[in-house]
């Protein structure tokens, strides 16, 4: 979470480990501002290994931006951010052109109340849906701290809205007693799935664009979320956790009693859009999470953990995967995290974002390049 997707999301991973860890960059590329064209100049904020992606453009300056998502025409991106100069005590849903906005700050289609996530455009792009707290209070949720685990809060507080782009709440899709967040549209623009402990689990669910219809989806212990869709609809990505020995599944179910989860070891997972055809894509160990399907439908990109060595915080890099589980590649190379990459609906542009060029700060921010093949 996509928040917590993980669819921190920023209120889960993203933030958490962005605030403690210490910020390194790598090599840019040898173009310089002097010699370059625009195009080549944006590529200063590339490194040299990442040789899919061009003309990278960083969009947002500033606090911690994250899950930026692509509108249906791929002119708008959708994100969520926490930036105290926008006025955010936690994290807030906003909107802007692909091209970056302008002023003091984009357009904010929450209402600045409580705490959001996981901002997707509905059929149209006059409207988005997002996960909000705002109607059980105005303050921002916070999950207690334990000392000997990392964890997120999952709270039963959020619920899943549709407002038009001035931030007009026009729907409430759910209304059930716990967590319901992590909404994702599919392409054909018919389908949200979601993440709900309705069940009495972190299990993902379906519903019709008008929250009609609803199905489980997904049924072993574990969260599963941040889930999206295969280019034709017709499939779901999305990272678990699925505890096993007799300990793990104590630890799983006692803090989710308390409205927490555990997301440190979570591997990737593909099935139908109705359940069938289950498969487990990943087997790294760690944490990787943040899918999405690449245009072709053939594989999946993510963001891993796996590859961090030795003592320290670990390092989040994009990797690529075949849906067999073979041709892992790294796609990525920033120092410190880079997530929530995602592609445009033509499958040309990929949106992400990253703690790269930073200045040394905790700040992660949303970027966007063409994908090279």
């Amino acid at each position: 979470m996509k928040k917590n997707s993980l669819h921190f999301l920023l209120s889960g991973l993203l933030v958490s480990l962005l605030l403690s860890l210490i910020t390194g960059c790598g090599e840019p590329s040898d173009t310089t501002p002097e010699e370059s064209s625009p195009e080549e100049t944006a590529d200063s904020l590339r490194y040299p290994q990442e040789k899919h992606l061009r003309n990278l453009r960083q969009l947002t300056f500033g606090g911690n931006n994250a899950e930026a998502y692509f509108s249906f025409d791929g002119q708008k991106l959708s994100f969520q951010s926490d930036n105290p100069a926008w006025g955010n005590a936690c994290d807030q849903i906003y909107y802007m052109p692909v091209t970056g906005y302008t002023g003091e700050h984009p357009p904010r289609i929450s209402n600045g109340k409580g705490r959001t996530t996981c901002a997707y455009f509905m059929p149209g792009d006059t409207s988005i849906i997002y996960a909000s707290t705002h109607l059980a209070a105005d303050t921002c949720p916070q999950a207690p701290h334990i000392n000997d685990k990392y964890v997120w809060g999952v709270f039963d507080s959020y619920d899943i809205f549709v407002a038009d782009l001035k931030g007009n709440i026009i729907r409430q899709l759910t209304n059930e007693p716990g967590y319901d967040a992590e909404p994702t549209v599919s392409p054909d623009g018919k389908k949200i799935v979601f993440t709900s402990t309705r069940s009495g689990d972190l299990e993902l669910w379906t519903m019709n664009i008008d929250g009609t219809d609803l199905h489980q989806v997904t049924h072993e212990l574990g969260y599963d979320g941040g889930a999206f869709f295969s280019p034709d609809s017709k499939k779901l990505v999305f990272r678990a956790s699925r505890p096993k020995t007799e300990e793990e599944v104590k630890t799983y179910k006692e803090l989710l009693s308390q409205g927490l989860v555990q997301p440190t070891n979570m591997e990737i997972f593909v099935c139908n859009v109705d359940g069938s055809d289950l498969r487990q894509i990943t087997q790294l160990g760690g944490a990787n999470w943040a899918p999405f399907f690449h245009p072709s439908g053939e594989k999946i990109l993510f963001s891993s953990n796996h590859h961090s060595t030795g003592k320290g915080r670990p390092r989040f890099n994009v990797f690529s995967i075949n849906l067999d589980g073979t041709g892992l590649e790294q796609i990525t190379y920033d120092d410190v995290f880079d997530a929530f990459i995602i592609f445009s609906p033509d499958g040309k542009k990929v949106a992400f974002s990253s703690n790269r060029h930073n200045g040394g700060g905790h700040d992660t921010n949303v970027f966007i390049a063409d994908w090279v093949e």
